[in-house]
This record gives structure tokens, C-alpha cells and sequence, in this order.
């Protein structure tokens, strides 16, 4: 989906990891010089040109990521990056080949933070009987600090309850059963719906609730005595509103040699134009991820007076030709 210009900007928590000019949108936007953003949680990519003209990719959506060799000017090859991803039950490819030819740092940086951000899911997901406890204690993550642990929590998700101990740190929310520690659950922050003390047959119980992208989990918890229930939920919402405002998604990224320094190349200021619905489907197809299985017969096509391969149904010629930078 084509972004507006607020929409590429860096979020909170959201850091600029790499930086590179001279990436060809190849598949979407031949021919076109653009800006390739790495950051912790997404790629961007934008015209030089035409900032309008844009795509934001969040590592959630990534299959998986690999190389092909692409034809550059003047008969020359390179290695370009190939995206694989899926949304909303449907896959799209992606590949950004890099003009200047002797740099490969657009392949290095996606794929070694698409690989960082896979690996620290425990940040951003929960996690139920996870293997986060050892010897009774948490495992902490990297700038993870534990506020408090309180012990004699019940969990209450089976009808006798289990008792155990409850951890409240910067990043997450964390319970595990004195009994058998690997049952326990992890709730980032980042997952959490809300926290409040509801009442219930166990008397006032502190309900949890994770987000509808985390399966929409209600978790409950009774704490005895009762101000310690209420000083636990004011800690939980206390550190819940400072992660907001500075959440910690816990991807980290060192490059391992600094690449080839390009110069700065600066934007075209140009008017913000809002895309139609049609026109915004237009270009979801030429990513669609074909599976190469069926040929198309070519027709002759009276705007370019030539034949052409059939484009897919809902795309025309013309408008795949007046895609290309510079075609009228």
C-alpha cells in the first residue's frame, strides 16, 4: 500500500538501522532510482523522484528472503534481494537491485536484521510454556529489568488454579508454577490489551488481556492480600504507559565491515497526490507472487500497436505501461 508521507516517517521505538540510494524497486518501478530504509521492524522503500511512489514492508509479512541475478545496463548482471512475503492469504515477491553494481549491502543488512527480528520474537510475542525459566529464575532479555517478583500468584486458567510466581519487568509480564516451570507464560507489553482488577468467583482477580493479533488471551491472577493486588496492577500499568512511549522491540543489528560510503542524493519536492482505490490495486499486482505455471497469450494491444502477453484480469497494458518513469 502506497504510503503517505507521515507514514514513512520513524516511529517510537523505531530505529534507522541502514540507509542506502541507488535501489531499483525492479519488479514494481523499473527504471526508477529510489531510497532503500532499513529499520528494526520494516523496509521502506521510496522514489528519488517521485516520494510518493512507495512501499513499506514489515518483517512479519517476509517468508523468506534470497538473491537472483538480475540484468543491469549494458549487458551487465547483478546480485538483487528477493522478498518473499504473504498478506491477507496472499503472496507477494518483491526484488531491489542496487545501481551501483559493486555494493551488496542492501542483500547483508535486510537479511541479517530480517534474521535478528525473527530471532527475538520473546519481545514482541507471548509466549506460553516457554523455556524462560531456569533454576526458578527468569532468563532476562538484553535491557530487560526486573521491578518486582512476587510470589504466591494463582493462575487461574484451570478450574483448581496453580500457584506461582509473578514477574513484572520493563519489557514484559511473566508468571511461572512453583511446581512444574515450564508451565508459565510471557506477555510483552507490546501484546498487552489491557490490565485492570475485575471481580470473580476467586474473589478480586487481576485480569490480563492480550491483543487481538495475540490470539485476544485472557490470563488471570488473584494476589493475596488485596493491596498488594492493587499496588501490582498500578506497577503492571505504570510500566506498561512508560513502554509506549519508548517500546523496546529488542531487534539489534552490527554491521560486521563498513561497506562502500555513497553520496547523499537528495529528493524531488514534489505535491502529495492521493491514490485511488484502483489505482492502488494496480500496483498490488505487479507483485503478486505468479507461480509461473500459466502462460498468457499475447494479443494486440491498440494503445501500444503491438502484441503483448495478456496481463493478469484487472490490469491493462496501458496501465502497466504508464507505470514506467517517463512513459506519457
Amino acid at each position: 500500500m502506497p504510503l503517505v508521507q507521515k507514514d514513512l516517517q520513524i516511529r517510537d521505538g523505531e530505529i534507522l538501522i541502514d540507509k542506502l540510494d541507488m535501489i531499483e524497486d525492479t519488479k514494481g518501478n523499473a527504471g526508477d532510482q529510489g531510497r532503500l530504509m532499513v529499520t528494526n521492524l520494516r523496509i521502506i522503500w521510496h522514489s528519488l523522484m517521485l516520494p510518493r511512489i512507495n512501499l513499506s514492508i514489515g518483517y512479519d509479512t517476509i517468508i523468506n528472503t534470497s538473491t537472483k541475478i538480475v540484468n543491469v545496463i549494458q549487458g551487465m548482471t547483478t546480485q538483487a534481494l528477493y522478498l518473499l512475503t504473504s498478506f491477507k492469504n496472499c503472496k507477494y515477491e518483491f526484488i531491489f537491485t542496487n545501481l551501483n553494481t559493486k555494493n551488496f549491502r542492501h542483500y547483508t543488512s535486510v537479511t541479517g536484521v530480517f534474521r535478528a527480528y525473527m530471532s527475538t520474537k520473546t519481545y514482541r510475542e507471548i509466549k506460553l510454556r516457554g523455556a524462560f525459566i531456569q533454576n526458578k529464575s527468569l532468563i532476562t532479555l538484553p535491557s530487560e529489568i526486573i521491578s518486582s517478583s512476587t510470589p504466591g500468584v494463582w493462575n487461574l486458567s484451570t478450574e483448581q488454579g496453580n500457584v506461582g510466581t509473578f514477574l513484572v519487568t520493563n519489557i514484559r509480564i511473566v508468571w511461572f508454577a512453583d511446581m512444574n516451570h515450564q508451565f508459565n507464560v510471557s506477555l510483552p507489553y507490546l501484546a498487552m490489551e489491557s490490565a485492570s482488577i475485575k471481580s470473580s468467583k476467586f474473589g478480586p482477580t487481576l485480569v490480563i488481556i492480550s491483543t487481538k493479533s495475540s490470539n485476544g488471551y485472557v490470563l488471570g491472577f488473584r494476589v493475596d492480600p488485596v493491596q498488594k493486588l492493587h499496588t501490582l496492577n498500578k506497577e503492571i500499568q505504570t510500566l506498561k504507559t512508560s513502554y509506549d512511549k519508548s517500546p523496546i522491540f529488542g531487534v539489534e543489528y552490527t554491521f560486521e565491515y563498513q561497506g562502500v560510503i555513497e553520496p547523499e542524493v537528495k529528493e524531488e519536492v514534489t505535491k502529495e497526490i492521493q491514490d485511488s482505490n484502483d489505482e492502488i490495486s494496480n500496483v498490488f499486482g505487479l507483485y503478486f507472487a505468479d507461480d509461473g505455471t500459466k502462460q498468457h497469450q499475447p494479443q494486440l494491444d491498440s494503445y501500444l500497436g503491438l502484441a503483448a502477453e495478456e496481463p493478469r484480469p484487472g490490469i491493462s497494458l496501458q496501465s502497466l505501461w504508464e507505470l514506467i518513469p517517463g512513459n506519457p
